[in-house]
C-alpha cells in the first residue's frame, strides 16, 4: 500500500488519529508523498520542478523539506509547522519530528551541510540540530535543544548547546526515570540561586551590625552630651554660690569697715560703683 509505513507510524504514535480516514488529513502524510514525488525528479537530475513541488508542499503543510533530503520510512512530523529539513539531510526509519524542528546547517560547510539521524530517533518541539553531525539509533534530542555534536546511540541529549544527559538500554527503554536524569542547567541555577541567598544574607547581617554600631555610637554621644549637661548644671550652681558668697563677704566688710591686724580700723577708700549697689542692696 501506497505510504503504508507513514500511515502506520502515525496511527501508532499519536493517539488523536482515532481512525483511518483522520489519517489522511495529516500534513505529515501530505508532505511526504510530495516529497517522494520532488526527491525522483531531484535525483533524475529535473530542474526547477522538484523545488517548485517542496515550495508547494510547503505552501499547504508549513513544512519545509528540500529536495534533495533522503528520508526513511515511517517518518512520523507531527503537528509540523515550522519544521525545516536541509538538502543533504538524511532520517533513517521510524523517526519522529515535532513542530518546530530544524535539521539544518551553520553555514560554515561545503559538500555535507545537514546532520544525519539514524532510525528511531526521536527529535522534540523546537530543537535545532545543525552541521554535518550524526544522531545515533534510538537518541532522543530534548524540546528547544541546540545539538551541534554528535549524539551517540540510545542517549538524550537536552540544553543550549545540548549535552548528553543519560544512555538508555540497547533495546531503546529508558534506563532511568526522565525526572531522576541529571540536569546541569537546572543544577547550575540551584547553585547560583542559593549563592545569591547566602550573598544577601550576609549583606543584611553587616547591615545590621553597622545599624548596631551607629545605634551605640549614639548612645554614647548622648550618655556623655547628658554628662556635659550635668557638669554645666553643677559649674553653674557654684558660680551661684561663689558670688553669694562673695556678695556676702563684701557686705560683712562694707558694714564694719576694714581694720587691720590689731583690729584698728583703716582708712576708707571711695566706694566703687559695683560696692555701692552692693551695700545698698
Amino acid at each position: 500500500m501506497f505510504m503504508s509505513d507513514e500511515i502506520r507510524a502515525i496511527r501508532e504514535r499519536d493517539p488523536a488519529a482515532r481512525n483511518i480516514f483522520e489519517v489522511f488529513l495529516y500534513p505529515s502524510l501530505h508532505v511526504l508523498a510530495l516529497h517522494r514525488l520532488a526527491h525522483r525528479l531531484y535525483r533524475a537530475g529535473v530542474p526547477f520542478f522538484p523545488r517548485l513541488i517542496s515550495q508547494f508542499a510547503r505552501f499547504i503543510t508549513g513544512i519545509e523539506i528540500h529536495p534533495g533530503a533522503k528520508i526513511g520510512r515511517g517518518l512520523f512530523i507531527d503537528h509540523g509547522m515550522g519544521v525545516v529539513i536541509g538538502e543533504t539531510a538524511e532520517i533513517g526509519d521510524n523517526v519522529t519530528l515535532y513542530q518546530g524542528v530544524t535539521l539544518g546547517g551553520t553555514g560554515k560547510e561545503t559538500g555535507k551541510r545537514h546532520p544525519t539521524l539514524g532510525n528511531n530517533v526521536l527529535v522534540g518541539v523546537g530543537a535545532k540540530v545543525l552541521g554535518a553531525i550524526t544522531i545515533g539509533d534510538n537518541a532522543r534530542i530534548g524540546g528547544g535543544a541546540v545539538v551541534l555534536k554528535d549524539v551517540p546511540p540510545n542517549a538524550t541529549a537536552i540544553g543550549i548547546p545540548a549535552k548528553v544527559v543519560g544512555i538508555r538500554d540497547a533495546a531503546g527503554e529508558s534506563g532511568q526515570r526522565v525526572e531522576n536524569m541529571p540536569d546541569p542547567e537546572g543544577e547550575l541555577l540551584s547553585a547560583l540561586q542559593e549563592k545569591s541567598y547566602l550573598l544577601e544574607e550576609r549583606l543584611q547581617q553587616l547591615l545590621d551590625d553597622k545599624i548596631t554600631a551607629h545605634e551605640a555610637d549614639h548612645l554614647a554621644t548622648d550618655g556623655v552630651e547628658a554628662h556635659l549637661s550635668r557638669l554645666d548644671d553643677k559649674i553653674g550652681r557654684i558660680e551661684k554660690a561663689l558670688l553669694a558668697l562673695e556678695s556676702g563677704l563684701l557686705k560683712n566688710n562694707l558694714k564694719n569697715g576694714n581694720r587691720n591686724s590689731r583690729g584698728e580700723p583703716e582708712p576708707r577708700l571711695p566706694l566703687t560703683t559695683e560696692e555701692a549697689i552692693i551695700r545698698d542692696a
